[in-house]
């Protein structure tokens, strides 16, 4: 699937909130780097944290409720 498909799909999700998407998304990005499993099927080697952030969102794997522990 295309960046650009995966995008509008993890937006639907969040109610077309782009500034929430931008949080969970840089948030998610965070967890990733620091060591957390991805919870999709991807390459960390090939992909990029930030894709895999939006990957997890559009299938409903992350939301604003998983990531509010962050400070």
């Amino acid at each position: 699937m295309r960046s650009e498909q995966i995008t509008a799909k993890a937006l639907k999700r969040l109610n077309n909130d782009k500034y929430l998407l931008a949080i969970i998304t840089a948030k998610r990005a965070e967890q990733l780097a620091n060591g957390a499993k991805p919870l999709v099927k991807a390459d960390s080697n090939k992909q990029k944290y930030t894709d895999i952030a939006l990957l997890e969102i559009a299938d409903g794997k992350i939301c604003l409720d998983s990531i509010t522990d962050i400070k």
